[in-house]
């Protein structure tokens, strides 16, 4: 038996979607985290931002779909991550210090999708903050196995805090914004 003949030919046809908004959002992902904004006191991409957005408005599976399919491609060598090519491609990077902010971030999407799914605005920006901890929590477990136990937070926490926050307030904008003109689009 083919897959054809045990999905169906609608099946098919119905999987290509998703999986191209996986990718299309994947995408996304990869140009926020290459922009680099200045700001205080490190540089920020927009990595951050383009998660939470992206968790809030595409819902959960399809926010853990574009977080796989930026993972599969980081992982099959191609320069997606923050920092790529110059400090590695692939499993190499995946496995390097910032590997566990990169597993953060595929959880955090499920999370924030799940926990603001027909929310306020309120809400959404508690559920990013909520995502934006498990981001950190296994970020900072994973830096722990490269940098020494009481420098984690001054490293991996306390440079990025700011500017991650600012972040999730224009999410939370953005969202209520596509909300809106959606809303007015259908009316």
């Amino acid at each position: 038996m083919t897959t054809q003949t045990i999905i169906g030919r609608a099946g098919l046809r119905g999987l290509a979607r998703p999986f191209a908004m996986a990718f299309g959002l994947a995408a996304l992902i990869t140009l926020a985290a290459k922009v680099q904004v200045p700001f205080w006191p490190v540089p920020m991409t927009l990595h951050t931002l383009a998660v939470m957005a992206i968790a809030a408005l595409a819902g959960p599976r399809l926010a853990v779909g574009a977080m796989l399919a930026y993972l599969g491609l980081g992982a099959a060598g191609l320069p997606v991550f923050s920092g790529t090519p110059e400090r590695g491609l692939g499993l190499a990077y995946m496995v390097g210090p910032t590997g566990g902010y990169l597993a953060g971030y595929l959880l955090a999407a499920g999370l924030v999708g799940w926990l603001a799914q027909g929310a306020g605005m309120m809400r959404q920006g508690l559920a990013m903050l909520a995502g934006l901890a498990v981001v950190y929590g296994l970020g900072a477990a994973w830096l722990a196995l490269f940098v020494p136990a009481d420098k984690v937070l001054a490293a991996g926490v306390l440079p990025f805090l700011l500017g991650d926050l600012v972040k999730i307030v224009v999410a939370v904008m953005i969202v209520s914004l596509w909300a809106r003109a959606r809303g007015a689009r259908r009316a």
